[in-house]
């Protein structure tokens, strides 16, 4: 007799718990990597800066437009990510940045992401710096690859996605280029923006 009337309030204690913690979902392990600074100039010829980001949640990654092997799929990649998100409604910038901004103008840019399906409500090109300050800001902000050798018209780069959070830090990277968790990055870019 008496355990039964135990077993009604561990019950709802345990239900209580469970509602409890659905509400407060957080990243899995997040990374802590402080977004340096970069000026750049965008597919419009507008200056751009990092400042300009903070409060955001946004998606980075690494792409030129003379590449002939991964940055036309994850740009299209990115483009999908982007209709999922105004899909589900969520609130995010993309910001993709060129890694040979001596070839890549403002209008190279333009072109190339059209071609591959961005919009550019949300979703900014930017150039206009130096290579080795592209290849310095790649390393020590994204942890990650950019590497133009003298006399070659490709450059050696990650093809990650990079997830950062309002106060400015790389908090997930993905696979950009092929087998892309969609859904994974959708869902923590949510988690990011709440």
């Amino acid at each position: 007799m008496n355990h039964k009337r135990l077993i009604i309030p561990i019950l709802l204690i345990t239900v209580v718990l469970i509602l409890a913690s659905c509400g407060t979902k957080e990243l899995e392990d997040p990374l802590n990597w402080k977004v340096g600074s970069i000026k750049a100039t965008t597919q419009d010829k507008e200056d751009f800066s990092i400042e300009e980001m903070k409060g955001k949640v946004w998606l980075a990654d690494f792409i030129f437009t003379s590449c002939t092997t991964v940055c036309p799929p994850m740009t299209r990649n990115m483009a999908k990510i982007q209709d999922m998100l105004k899909d589900e409604g969520v609130e995010a910038e993309i910001v993709s940045f060129s890694v040979d901004p001596k070839v890549d103008t403002p209008e190279k840019l333009k072109k190339f992401a059209s071609a591959q399906g961005a919009d550019f409500s949300n979703w900014t090109f930017v150039t206009g710096y130096n290579q080795d300050k592209i290849e310095t800001f790649a390393k020590e902000s994204f942890h990650t690859i950019a590497d133009k050798p003298e006399g070659a018209d490709q450059v050696a780069h990650g093809s990650q996605f990079f997830l950062v959070n309002q106060e400015g830090k790389v908090v997930k990277y993905y696979r950009g280029s092929s087998e892309v968790p969609y859904e994974q990055i959708v869902e923590d870019v949510k988690i990011a923006a709440e």
